[in-house]
């Protein structure tokens, strides 16, 4: 059978993975904190028709001849990786105090404040009903040392019935300001302890080896095979440790760019119409081949 048809097929495999990473990447050209994949191949295997040879001096009579290169038919593509590229999207103006992006490298830590964790860039939080700072999931939006953080105790203060959120701030670093008014009308200002109730910021060494698991969120997992870098002060304040700065106000955008994706639609359509040719033209051989009989 002809090693082309074979070729022909593994391409259309390619091609098609290819055309659903763009069709993933345009789908999500508007989702917040979203970041791009793109797909790279390999060639298989190439099989030996003939082995290469060094020069050879004269001897014995021989003239001295030059090296030959091997022979080799390759035995088409496959996928090399599906790689996640984690440049820094485009920032939104919200005017919404709980809208934070980062300007730099890191991600938000969201979990239930029990130790488990997911990690975004998608910066879309809200307050709930109990003043705590909650994602869009419902999961709390963790301080720098994995805790939950709830308005009205910042600064340490004990919450007294009546007591409520007049306003508040997010600083750079993460630090919060409150405004809290209680039953009598009384306002006071605080801010938040250093670390236990600042916003945290994860840094990691190889975002690329975080897996995604839905809702614009990555998982990074303890175990001894994961690629995305050192546990070893994971999360910390923004700003520091190569972390980036946190700008209130603001959403990050995707970084899906709509110009290169069709270019790269149009690229993988007319490789795989191309394989496709193969498949045909091979076809259309072995046709002539069995009608020799005839």
């Amino acid at each position: 059978m002809l090693r082309s048809m074979y070729s022909g097929i593994g391409g259309m495999r390619g091609f098609q993975t290819k055309l659903d990473v763009i069709g993933n990447n345009i789908a999500n050209v508007n989702t917040i904190g979203f970041k791009k994949s793109r797909v790279m191949f390999q060639d298989i295997l190439s099989q030996t028709v003939a082995g290469g040879s060094a020069p050879a001096a004269a001897s014995g009579g021989r003239p001295a001849t030059g090296g030959v290169n091997p022979k080799q038919i390759g035995l088409g593509s496959t996928l090399s990786s599906i790689d996640t590229l984690h440049t820094q999207g485009a920032p939104m103006t919200t005017a919404q105090g709980a809208d934070l992006a980062l300007d730099g490298n890191g991600f938000f830590v969201i979990g239930t404040g029990t130790g488990d964790y997911l990690l975004t860039r998608a910066g879309n939080f809200t307050v709930d009903a109990n003043n705590d700072l909650v994602a869009s999931n419902g999961k709390y939006v963790l301080s720098a040392n994995g805790s939950k953080i709830n308005l009205l105790t910042i600064g340490g203060r004990t919450t007294k019935d009546g007591d409520k959120v007049k306003d508040y701030s997010i600083g750079q670093d993460g630090s919060i300001s409150v405004t809290i008014q209680d039953k009598d009308g009384n306002t006071a200002t605080y801010s938040s302890n250093a670390n236990t109730e600042q916003i945290g910021v994860a840094y990691i060494t190889n975002p690329g080896g975080l897996e995604k698991v839905g809702g614009s969120m990555y998982k990074v997992t303890k175990a001894a095979d994961a690629n995305a870098g050192s546990f070893t002060n994971l999360v910390g304040v923004a700003g520091t440790g190569g972390r980036g700065k946190v700008i209130a106000g603001q959403l990050e955008m995707s970084n899906v760019d709509l110009s290169e994706e069709f270019t790269e639609m149009i690229v993988a359509q007319r490789g795989f119409q191309a394989n496709s040719r193969i498949i045909t033209t091979s076809d259309s051989i072995l046709e002539e081949l069995v009608n020799l009989k005839r």
